[in-house]
């Protein structure tokens, strides 16, 4: 019976305790949940407010405070109203930055130009330049995937170092200006490969692999691919011949063993010196043979 007393009471205390501290849980969330509604409150009170100066400075302090989205809404509601001013101009710069910083690049390098367009002489024109330009490098796409706006992006970081050759802005544009060039000369690598591997499926793709890697080294003389871009010209024009008919066969190796040196001349130590000489080697015996074939 003692013992039957002794766990009742336990369950009773320990019950007691859970209770207890459910209401305890219960008071905190419902203090957070009033807290949340108040602050909400008073950010939907300030939007719906026709006193724009009371906007602009509750939206000001919403953005120091990292609150970007309701800075940039309650700006977004006021733009109109401060425009040509100075106001109007830190508010086109606020909303530009809120965007930013919430990594919503697309809408911020749309206000971070008309910032530009609105303030061309404006104290924060240099930097909404270069944000524009780094906006686009932000949202480059994949490498498979058609690169237009980095283009775009290396088009508008260009005219950024040309605006401002004295910009402490301008060693990370051309840092960024280099990484979107290597993308497109990847790309390009890219594009020359898949027309080697393609082969003579459905005409001379070699050729075309020749034309695409010789337009990369063209355009991006500084390429990490060059060495292999320049192998595959030789590796392409190689195939080239071995896939020709007889009478553009000697021509072709010739071209081939002109490649060679042109190779080697540029990559006497590259990483495809070894396979670069037995194409070489293939190349020149065919040519040594028609050569004795001629001489008999």
């Amino acid at each position: 019976m003692d013992v039957f007393l002794l766990s009742f009471e336990r369950f009773y205390l320990s019950s007691r305790i859970r209770f207890k501290m459910g209401k305890t849980v219960r008071h905190i969330a419902l203090i957070i949940t009033a807290l949340g509604f108040f602050s909400c409150g008073g950010y939907n009170k300030t939007l719906k407010s026709s006193d724009n100066d009371l906007k602009y400075e509750k939206a000001m302090e919403y953005y120091e405070k990292k609150e970007y989205y309701k800075a940039h809404t309650i700006l977004e509601s006021v733009g109109s109203a401060f425009r040509g001013t100075e106001k109007g101009e830190n508010v086109l710069y606020t909303i530009a930055m809120s965007h930013y910083n919430n990594k919503e690049y697309e809408t911020a390098k749309s206000y971070f130009s008309a910032y530009g367009r609105s303030y061309p002489q404006g104290k924060r024109a240099e930097e909404c330049k270069f944000l524009v330009g780094v906006c686009l490098y932000k949202t480059s796409p994949a490498i498979k995937l058609d690169q237009t706006s980095t283009t775009e992006a290396i088009d508008e970081l260009l005219e950024f170092t040309n605006l401002y050759p004295k910009s402490d802005k301008l060693p990370e544009a051309l840092k960024y200006m280099q990484e979107l060039q290597e993308k497109l000369a990847e790309k390009e690598y890219l594009n020359a490969k898949l027309y080697y591997d393609l082969g003579d499926y459905m005409g001379n793709n070699y050729q075309s692999a020749v034309v695409t890697a010789n337009n990369a080294l063209k355009h991006y003389p500084d390429t990490k691919r060059k060495d292999d871009l320049s192998f595959l010209i030789l590796k392409a024009k190689y195939m080239q011949a071995e896939k020709s008919v007889e009478k553009k066969m000697e021509d072709r190796y010739r071209d081939t063993i002109d490649e060679y040196f042109n190779y080697i001349g540029e990559f006497s130590d590259g990483k495809h010196r070894k396979e670069a000489d037995k194409i070489h080697e293939k190349a020149q015996r065919y040519i040594d043979r028609l050569e004795e074939k001629r001489t008999n």
